[in-house]
């Protein structure tokens, strides 16, 4: 196994985590040097330290720190929160998020309030029951479940929750992205979950709902996915809601229309719409989201996102353009996917190793803080940008 501060290309090692981080964004190392550490908590235990201007400096650091800290009860200390955003600090959806994980794990939080550069976490105990969460904005849910999923997969009894925001925004995955290419992809490894689509909800008044239900596992398998077959199918959903049905049709006839010129594949969009006397959305909005079918042993996605003046032919193209990138790549995971399956198989048995579209900083910073707070070993045999290989040596976590 290459270890994560050794990732490899073309036969040469590139340096340590730190410089590799420098050579690649033009940083200074001092923002990444800093390693977890121990140091005294307020009843006298180890808590451990993270640096959250770690890698790409965002949400997704507090998210995995949060969500391995409740499954494993490790105390943390989480600083410099968001660090590397426009406005750091606590926004509504990581509130929300930690708000969620620290509910299933009885935590006792100090800094969690809106700006917080600061938070403390410390776990008491795995818990179990029906929750209700809401972000207040058009936060994204399925962010809000990057923290709460892997923490919800070892609670007692199993977990149900409700949460309110958004289901379709920028810069995270769709809901429908979850629902069709994590929850698959999840299942491999034992992990099951059942999810629903209430209501869509868009920027900026937000409104979506969201139900989940999480069965309890005694274990997480390992994941092998190195390999694919020939893909021949691709599926999605095309919605439109408190807007015209053409735009849902021209999103998906445009996506469909580059997709048939790949490979032949067989192309099948489903059309969401509502009429405008029975709409029960807040506010407009639109999106598409493309799926691999399983057939070809694992499900690759892309999605896209409508904003005012942007043409629904451009949504339909940009998620076509995407997944076509993803397919001819040769790889069984996509990108997206790549960071999303760290924290589980950090804490599942054995080793498990699996082949990306391509290394991105949100999983080379996923894969660090997954290390430092579980324990586990994570390499990395690629570089930043380009298809690669990951290898992990979970711990074997049990109830």
């Amino acid at each position: 196994m290459v270890p994560l501060g050794r990732a490899q290309n073309q036969g040469s090692e590139l340096p340590n985590w730190p410089v590799m981080l420098v050579r690649v964004n033009k940083l200074e190392a001092s923002s990444f040097a800093h390693e977890a550490k121990s140091s005294s908590s307020k009843g006298g235990d180890r808590m451990i330290e993270i640096d959250g201007s770690f890698g790409e400096g965002g949400g997704q650091v507090l998210r995995t720190t949060a969500a391995l800290s409740a499954l494993l009860g490790n105390e943390v200390h989480v600083r410099n929160i968001r660090a590397k955003r426009p406005n750091p600090g606590l926004r509504a959806q990581h509130m929300t998020a930690i708000k969620a994980v620290a509910a299933l794990s009885d935590a006792e939080t100090s800094g969690l309030e809106l700006g917080s550069s600061d938070l403390f976490f410390i776990p008491r105990r795995k818990t179990s029951g029906s929750f209700k969460f809401d972000v207040g904005t058009a936060g994204s849910i399925s962010l809000v479940l990057q923290g709460l999923m892997p923490a919800a997969a070892f609670s007692s009894g199993g977990a149900e929750f409700e949460i309110t925001g958004g289901t379709d925004v920028r810069w995270s995955p769709p809901i429908d992205y979850v629902r069709f290419v994590v929850l698959p992809i999840l299942s491999r490894l034992g992990y099951v979950a059942q999810l629903k689509v209430l209501r869509r909800g868009h920027y900026p008044k937000g409104g979506g709902r969201v139900s989940m239900k999480v069965q309890p596992c005694k274990g997480l398998r390992p994941l092998l996915l190195t390999e694919r077959s020939e893909i021949k199918e691709v599926h999605g959903i095309s919605h439109s809601v408190k807007l015209p049905s053409h735009v849902a049709q021209r999103q998906a006839s445009a996506a469909e229309e580059i997709l048939k010129k790949t490979d032949h594949l067989n192309v099948f969009v489903k059309l969401e719409t509502y009429p405008p006397a029975a709409d029960p959305h807040i506010a407009p909005g639109s999106g598409i989201v493309l799926y691999t079918g399983e057939e070809c042993g694992t499900v690759l996605g892309a999605d896209s996102v409508g904003e005012r003046g942007k043409p629904a032919e451009e949504v339909g193209r940009q998620a076509a353009k995407q997944l076509v990138e993803e397919i001819k790549s040769g790889a069984p995971v996509d990108r997206h996917m790549s960071d999303i399956l760290i924290p589980y198989l950090a804490v599942a048995e054995g080793r498990s190793e699996f082949r990306t579209s391509q290394i991105t900083m949100h999983m080379i910073t996923n894969a660090k803080i997954a290390e430092l707070v579980s324990g586990c070993e994570i390499g990395i045999n690629g570089e930043l940008g380009n298809p690669g290989i990951v290898a992990v040596k979970g711990i074997g976590l049990r109830p």
